[in-house]
C-alpha cells in the first residue's frame, strides 16, 4: 500500500505529543550548536542554526494547524495527509504526491 492510500485521520493529542517531542528535541538542537564554542563567523553554524530554526517555525505552525483542526490536511491539494507519513514527518504541510510537485 503507498502511502498516498492511507487515509487514517490523525488523533489531535497524539499528533501534539508528536509535535511537542520534535520541538524539543530541535530546541536541544539549538542548545548544542550554541554552546559548542564555534565562533559567530562561522558558516557551517549559521547554516545548521538557520536550519533548525526554520523547523522549529514547520513545528509552530503545524502546532496551530492542531489547534485549528487542519493538521493533516494537505495545504496543496485540500486531501488527508497519511498518518504514516505524519508519523515520520509529523510537521508536514503536504502530502508526498504535492511534495512532490513542489521539489
Amino acid at each position: 500500500m503507498s502511502l498516498e492510500a492511507s487515509r487514517a485521520e490523525p488523533h489531535p493529542q497524539e499528533a501534539r505529543q508528536r509535535l511537542e517531542d520534535a520541538r524539543d528535541s530541535r530546541l536541544a538542537q539549538l542548545r548544542s550548536l550554541d554552546e559548542g564554542g564555534h565562533s559567530a563567523d562561522d558558516h557551517l553554524l549559521s547554516t545548521q542554526k538557520a536550519a533548525v530554526e526554520r523547523v522549529l517555525a514547520e513545528i509552530e505552525e503545524a502546532l496551530a494547524r492542531v489547534e485549528d483542526g487542519t493538521y493533516g490536511t494537505c495545504l496543496g491539494c485540500a486531501r488527508s495527509v497519511p498518518a504514516e507519513r505524519l508519523e515520520i514527518l509529523p510537521y508536514t504541510r503536504y502530502c508526498v504526491t504535492c511534495r512532490r510537485r513542489a521539489a
